[in-house]
């Protein structure tokens, strides 16, 4: 059962939920469910509210799909949020004909048991019952010992490494995994596990043996990706350490991408223009509280490296103080950063100025954070492709910046970035450009943006 068809299940069970929880509560409020009809359309809004909250929260990621502690945290979260945009909508809306007060609160508790019941046991199926993919590994490197490992913490994702084909390593077994020094009975060894997906770290191009194998097994339908491809779906991240110019050429194309990016780009420039219009009164407010509150301008503008490599005016709202100022990077608790400056990045209402940069179409919404031009160059001599990721503009937001984690401009956390970067330039889409901007609104709504 493959991820997509997990999530199909995932969403579906929630719905059922929602309309479930509807009829037991009119069923407890009134003692029959007659009234159906008339609250079936006014729950439906809500409801869809609730499928966007949840999806922005990442109740739909595989990876949160375990019965822990974090997952509990988030989607109380999401339920509490859900919770007072629905008291919102029937208040701000009296006209619907429906008397909400008594119906949401009971509404709210019913489905938060029967949501929770319905989690834990699709979570508890994951790793129990449903069918898994059972994996050989041909190759074993260091990014494939990340893999072992991010499989074995993550069972419920639906993947059993069954064996490892190396006949370069000197165990017999890594992590309780055997391993197998030869190809050559690689059919019999499918057959014999039950293997449906082979995953393997050498090139079969340049290898005839792996080729030949790989070849003899095409009778028993099985599934076959490379390493770096594989480790993509698992995690959403790019392993560096696994591409080279080859993976350039054959999966980051610009023409393919071409009606795409027109249609980005139209989409940027007509809603920049009505978020700027909408929140001017915000940026006078704004403009008055840095000056009353600090010396300098109101406006930060920095020099960025844009979409290949063109050096470009950043603006923002100046967050630091300006006397004594050498401009260095960020860095945690900066001192240099004024108090009303916090909350702006907290926020990332700090970044409102740059709908001029995208106006001017020199950053789009979403694509890989613009870097400083000297410190681009210097991580260009360090880092291998550095510099490709800017084939596509830079965005306001992006992939790296909701992954939760924070990112430096040191070589080390540049490496973590970039990761997601390269991921976005090869995956871009609508959905996922909707589902970066949806997180990025829940980010900035949680105050919790670094």
């Amino acid at each position: 059962m493959n991820n997509k068809f997990k999530k199909i299940i995932l969403f579906s069970g929630d719905i059922i939920i929602l309309y479930s929880s509807l009829y037991f509560t009119l069923l407890i409020r009134y003692s029959n469910a007659e009234l159906w009809t008339t609250h079936f359309w006014p729950f439906s809004i809500i409801f869809l509210l609730w499928l966007i909250i949840f999806y922005i929260a990442n109740l739909y990621n595989l990876n949160l799909a375990v019965n822990n502690l974090i997952f509990f945290q988030i989607s109380s979260k999401a339920l509490i949020s859900a919770g007072l945009i629905s008291m919102a909508f029937f208040y701000l809306i009296p006209n619907i004909g429906i008397a909400p007060k008594k119906n949401l609160f009971i509404y709210i508790v019913i489905f938060t048991i029967l949501f929770y019941i319905w989690r834990q046991f699709y979570n508890w199926s994951l790793k129990t019952y449903l069918p898994k993919n059972k994996l050989a590994i041909i190759g074993c490197n260091k990014l494939t010992q990340e893999l072992i490992k991010e499989l074995q913490e993550k069972s419920h994702l639906g993947y059993i490494i069954s064996l490892i084909i190396d006949d370069t390593s000197e165990n017999t077994f890594i992590k309780n995994i055997p391993i197998i020094k030869n190809l050559t009975n690689l059919p019999e060894l499918i057959k014999k596990n039950k293997i449906t997906l082979i995953i393997f770290t050498i090139d079969p191009r340049q290898s005839p043996e792996l080729r030949a194998a790989l070849f003899n097994c095409l009778p028993l339908k099985i599934n076959y990706f490379s390493l770096p491809d594989f480790y993509e779906i698992i995690t959403n991240k790019v392993p560096l350490e696994a591409i080279d110019q080859m993976w350039f050429l054959e999966k980051i194309s610009r023409n393919n991408k071409i009606w795409f990016d027109y249609f980005k780009r139209f989409c940027d420039f007509s809603l920049a223009l009505i978020i700027l219009l909408i929140t001017l009164p915000i940026w006078i407010v704004i403009a008055v509280i840095i000056k009353l509150t600090s010396n300098g301008s109101v406006f930060f503008i920095a020099q960025r490296l844009g979409q290949d490599n063109k050096i470009f005016n950043l603006i923002k709202f100046r967050t630091m103080r300006e006397e004594n100022n050498d401009y260095s990077p960020t860095r945690a608790n900066d001192p240099r950063i004024i108090k009303f400056g916090s909350f702006l990045r907290k926020t990332r209402i700090d970044e409102l100025p740059q709908l001029l940069n995208i106006i001017k179409g020199e950053i789009s919404f979403v694509g890989p954070r613009p870097e400083r031009p000297e410190i681009a160059t210097e991580l260009e001599q360090q880092i291998s492709f550095y510099r490709e990721r800017l084939l596509i503009k830079p965005g306001l937001t992006g992939a790296d910046q909701i992954s939760g984690e924070y990112h430096s401009p040191s070589k080390e956390d540049s490496l973590k970035k970039m990761q997601y970067d390269l991921y976005y330039i090869k995956n871009r889409s609508i959905y996922l450009d909707l589902s970066i901007i949806l997180k990025t609104i829940a980010t900035v709504i949680s105050k919790s943006g670094i």
